[in-house]
């Protein structure tokens, strides 16, 4: 199924290329900036019952919009961009239904067993989101962090994923290779993701049109979503309508299951 996000950079909802956010401001590639709040963005996804979306801020300064959207629409959005211990409860406290972490939880390319299960401790697994955004290495994608800007020596597979999946609800992965580019998915990644994600997994990147949603559901057999940025028209694109997504989830929310056979 569609799930929404928002984008927060330097306090505007935004659509960004993934791979150009680094420190070099001069390299960042913008698609869209939204003279729109994140709040505005969330009381539309609230209004059309489209829960469990993201609201990931790129970047410190974004507090206010990420508290503003979670006013908006408390306990149907999942929320991102420096999270970790310290201020995880707070989050939930604020209104997100999940808190979505990445860096935090790695140290020195490797995952950090120690703070996530202190993490998990503190907020419980249920209440986690795990960020294994990846890039591609050879045959295999391997999870980046620090704004996807920093290789970790964790490859994603069907042990990795199994063994994480123990400490959170739900998996998030953008396919950081072809994130806004709107250029279409990663379609082997999303078969990947069908095999080996015991647990409800989100992917985002490239997406450029309805058929992707509509091939996500087909390859995964409704087990991974998608999440759908830059083409979307509220962003800007002119890839695919807001409304049709919305429409594609009641159909198979009602048990029509389009294209998902």
């Amino acid at each position: 199924m569609f799930r929404p996000c928002i984008d927060v950079h330097e306090g505007k909802v935004k659509q960004i290329v993934g791979g150009s956010l680094g420190d070099d401001p001069t390299e960042l590639r913008t698609n869209f900036e939204s003279d729109r709040s994140a709040g505005w963005y969330a009381a539309l996804y609230r209004g059309d019952g489209l829960r469990g979306g993201h609201v990931i801020q790129l970047g410190p300064g974004n507090e206010a919009q990420a508290l503003e959207a979670l006013a908006a629409y408390p306990g149907g959005l999942q929320v991102g961009g420096g999270v970790g211990l310290e201020n995880a409860g707070a989050w939930l406290d604020a209104g997100a239904s999940h808190v979505i972490v990445t860096s935090w939880v790695f140290r020195e390319g490797r995952i950090d067993h120690d703070r996530l299960r202190a993490l998990v401790r503190r907020i419980g697994a249920a209440r986690l989101v795990l960020d294994l955004s990846c890039r591609r290495r050879g045959t295999e994608y391997y999870v980046v962090t620090d704004r996807w800007q920093k290789w970790t020596e964790v490859a994603l597979g069907p042990a990795t994923l199994a063994e994480l999946a123990g400490s959170c609800a739900e998996f998030l992965i953008h396919a950081v290779d072809v994130e806004g580019l709107c250029r279409g998915i990663d379609e082997e990644l999303v078969r990947c993701l069908a095999e080996w994600a015991p647990i409800p997994t989100t992917y985002a990147g490239g997406a450029s049109g309805l058929a992707d949603l509509e091939t996500v559901t087909r390859l995964s057999g409704g087990r991974v979503d998608l999440t759908i940025g830059s083409a979307l028209d509220i962003f800007g694109g002119r890839g695919v309508r807001y409304a049709d997504c919305v429409a594609f989830n009641r159909r198979w929310q009602s048990g029509s299951r389009p294209n998902a056979q």
